[in-house]
């Protein structure tokens, strides 16, 4: 029996399918303005402007991070009047980004 076969074959194991879409959106997070956008949506709700102004970057490159997100499921948004607000959708992001802010934070 190969190595590849015992670890295919193992209890427990994350299929490796599930595994791909895992590290796409982990790269999807790995960019310092989406961290922060996460950050800030975790705790509360947010307009593209006020995420765009706490990140320091133009509105419409903080209008792609967030479809980026929202494309992997990790964000969501409601329109209030005029104004959208984003979210998080997955309860999991909280998880991450307390292994974050733990090894890479308050420096």
């Amino acid at each position: 029996m190969t190595a590849k076969t015992k670890t295919a074959k193992a209890p427990g194991l994350t299929p490796l399918d599930a595994l791909a879409e895992a590290a796409e959106c982990l790269k999807t997070l790995a960019h310092p303005h989406r961290l922060r956008i996460i950050q800030m949506l975790l705790r509360g709700r947010y307009t593209v402007g006020e995420l765009a102004e706490a990140c320091g970057i133009p509105s419409h490159m903080a209008s792609e991070h967030l479809r980026l997100m929202q494309r992997c499921g990790l964000l969501t948004s409601e329109k209030d009047g005029r104004k959208a607000y984003y979210r998080t959708a997955e309860p999991h992001l909280a998880n991450i980004m307390a292994c974050v802010e733990a090894r890479f934070g308050q420096g």
